[in-house]
């Protein structure tokens, strides 16, 4: 989980490759892939490289062998997969490739100009099927190697080739071991030692098959920097049950689970994963999202008890309608000309105790249930939605914290989170304040919260609208001030202090000239590896040439957008959480209907025994596959969205700024697969 909070180390290292080794050495490391290579001949046309013969050369085998793949297919021959892993094949090999291809070809154009005469030439030919395509990864591989090498500059000496890569700290015991083995076959040596660099490196996360799909969500909002934290390992957590408050319901939540889960049994086997269908593709690569996103939802939907909109009794209920008749005295005729009736909680008997877990099945009989499941969604929405963005704030003090900015603890952190709990912390506050306080007997003076957040910012008071507690107008009055208070340190606390720092930098420079001057060379102190993460990352994110320019006004700039997007997020962002509460009811109400309109009319079409036999079953048909296509596939993808949206813009964009790149080693996996 360590590597998962946070990118990897990630260090430059220059090789030093004996030509005569370079490609046995390259080779090898495309079949680790440790390293991504740097290409040192940028500004080299691509028809200039060293190795732009040999490339060519490739290319026209794969040609070749594109052309005999059809030949076989249109002889209606299947091309068996390669056994094992294939090597790239040594350069004298390529001269013997290309001749046997070629010959192959020119035979094949032979027999399809003359198949009758020369029908058992053809069956010869058809036998080196089997190894076409063993042939073809081979050539793709060399063409790969080639094309690594034309990245490498050539030394002044002629005799070996230098390399620059990124490569992880925790591999660099391996690529040394790599480089070492593969050299010796050659009889020389190469050599690869880490150098400082002042780019910012690649970020790499190690994933598995669990946490890959979790990656992709935070990766297709943008990479993270390097060394930045890393939302993903929350997002484990987060995003199914975000899409499981939208999406709960048991019985939808459980065949969501039961597909994901047959997924995951059969992931090992080689049809599931050499089908080529996209939308396949698409969910197999999930499956672990599914599986939890579909656990959430059967937790979610035992919480508002409903299964395909159905309420179950899992539990006694906490009403109990006897107790209300016997005090009420209905008769028969009351109870005929009132149709609806009204459970007093003040009545002894009546109201038990709250039900053991989730909604009491009774709500779903009462004609106000809707009413009180929009109460709960919309404030538990509100209360997840603050909880959710304060997390973010937090999170950003460890990116804070590791990249040396300590002082945005005081001038960002400290503001973000009491303007945001100050507010939109007190109003869940009076959520829960209400939800303990305020009983039964005092519902009928029960105060509004809307009314007293609203009175709130107007600093005026409701007569009509009781207080919850005492002190409430001074303690409200003081957090809008607190609140307020916050806006000007967080426009100016960071420009200000950016500011001076440079200032106090500048008087400095010229006396560490100075010492720089008298101090020789070797006197200096062993230079950083990375000299990104030790001078650019830990000095806030500016090196001495962007100190050397700062702006004053576009550092200001900067910072009151940051200010005014935050400002404003916090009310915006919070309104977005309502999301929750929207999608929730929308899916509750489709299943509903879907169960009023289908299901319900084949019930009461097949209470004969002879009818249920014949209208039941296309009923029930027409019910699961409406379930599956409306319920499942269009409720499950908007509220899959809904989460996205709700973890890219309202989540991850309190700390994490996406603008980093990946770390691509040069590898042979794509080839081998």
């Amino acid at each position: 989980m360590g590597s998962m909070f946070r990118s990897e180390e990630v260090a430059l290292v220059q090789l030093f490759l004996p030509t005569a080794a370079a490609y046995t050495c390259v080779s090898r490391l495309g079949e680790l892939g440790l390293v991504e290579f740097r290409d040192l001949n940028a500004s080299v046309s691509a028809f200039q490289r060293r190795f732009v013969v040999d490339v060519r050369r490739c290319e026209e085998l794969e040609k070749t062998f594109t052309f005999l793949q059809e030949e076989v297919r249109r002889a209606g021959l299947v091309l068996p997969p390669p056994k094992g892993r294939l090597p790239a094949p040594p350069p004298r090999d390529l001269l013997r490739i290309q001749e046997e291809t070629e010959r192959l070809a020119q035979e094949l154009r032979d027999v399809r100009g003359n198949q009758q005469a020369l029908r058992a030439q053809l069956h010869q030919l058809q036998l080196h099927a089997a190894v076409l395509r063993q042939g073809q990864v081979q050539v793709h591989k060399m063409k790969a190697v080639y094309l690594a090498l034309n990245q490498c500059s050539v030394s002044t000496t002629h005799k070996c080739l230098i390399a620059e890569a990124w490569c992880s700290v925790r591999d660099l015991p391996a690529l040394q071991e790599a480089l070492r083995d593969s050299s010796m076959e050659e009889g020389v040596s190469a050599v690869a030692h880490r150098i400082p660099c002042r780019d910012m490196p690649p970020t790499l996360i190690r994933t598995n098959r669990f946490t890959a799909s979790f990656q992709g969500i935070v990766d297709a909002y943008g990479v993270g920097r390097y060394q930045e934290v890393n939302p993903a390992p929350y997002t484990i957590i987060t995003f199914p049950f975000l899409f499981a408050v939208m999406f709960g319901d048991v019985g939808h939540g459980l065949l969501m689970f039961l597909f994901a889960l047959a997924m995951v049994l059969a992931e090992n086997r080689p049809a599931v994963k050499a089908a080529q269908n996209e939308i396949w593709q698409t969910f197999f690569r999930g499956r672990y999202l599914l599986l939890l996103m579909g656990l959430f939802s059967i937790y979610t939907g035992f919480i508002y008890n409903e299964c395909f909109s159905r309420a179950t009794s899992i539990f006694p209920s906490g009403w109990s309608v006897a107790a209300m008749a016997n005090q009420s005295g209905w008769s028969d005729a009351f109870l005929a000309q009132h149709t609806m009736l009204t459970l007093d909680p003040n009545v002894t008997g009546v109201f038990l105790g709250p039900y053991p877990f989730g909604i009491d099945p009774i709500w779903s009989l009462a004609a106000n249930h809707l009413s009180f499941l929009n109460s709960f969604k919309m404030k538990m929405s509100v209360i997840l939605g603050v909880v959710h963005m304060a997390f973010g704030v937090v999170l950003g003090v460890f990116n804070h914290v590791h990249f040396g900015q300590r002082h945005r603890l005081l001038l960002e952190t400290l503001p973000e989170l009491t303007f945001l709990l100050g507010l939109f912390g007190y109003l869940v506050f009076l959520v829960i304040y209400k939800w303990l306080c305020v009983w039964a007997a005092r519902a009928a003076s029960a105060p509004s919260i809307l009314i007293h957040f609203i009175n709130m910012f107007l600093f005026s008071h409701s007569p009509s609208n009781r207080l919850l507690y005492p002190r409430q107008e001074v303690v409200q009055a003081t957090l809008v001030v607190l609140a307020l208070a916050m806006v000007p340190i967080l426009l100016l606390g960071t420009p200000l202090h950016l500011l001076h720092r440079h200032r106090r930098r500048l008087r400095r420079r010229p006396a560490d000239r100075q010492e720089e001057n008298k101090a020789g060379l070797l006197d200096l102190p062993d230079a950083s590896v990375n000299g990104w993460s030790s001078d650019e990352e830990k000095a806030g994110g500016l090196d001495d040439e962007e100190e050397a320019e700062l702006v004053p006004s576009e550092v200001l700039m900067h910072q009151a957008i940051h200010t005014i997007e935050f400002c404003l997020g916090c009310v915006s962002n919070t309104a977005s959480y309502l999301r929750l509460w929207a999608l929730s009811l929308a899916h509750a109400q489709l299943s509903e209907v879907l169960w009023a309109m289908v299901m319900r009319i084949g019930l009461g079409l097949g209470r004969e025994v002879g009818v249920a036999a014949v209208v039941l079953v296309p009923i029930f048909a027409a019910f699961a596959v409406m379930t599956v296509a409306i319920l499942l596939v269009m409720e499950g993808l908007s509220a899959f969205l809904h989460a996205l949206r709700l973890h890219w813009v309202e989540f991850q964009n309190k700390f994490y700024s996406g603008t980093g790149y990946k770390l691509s080693p040069f590898t042979f996996a794509a080839t081998d697969d």
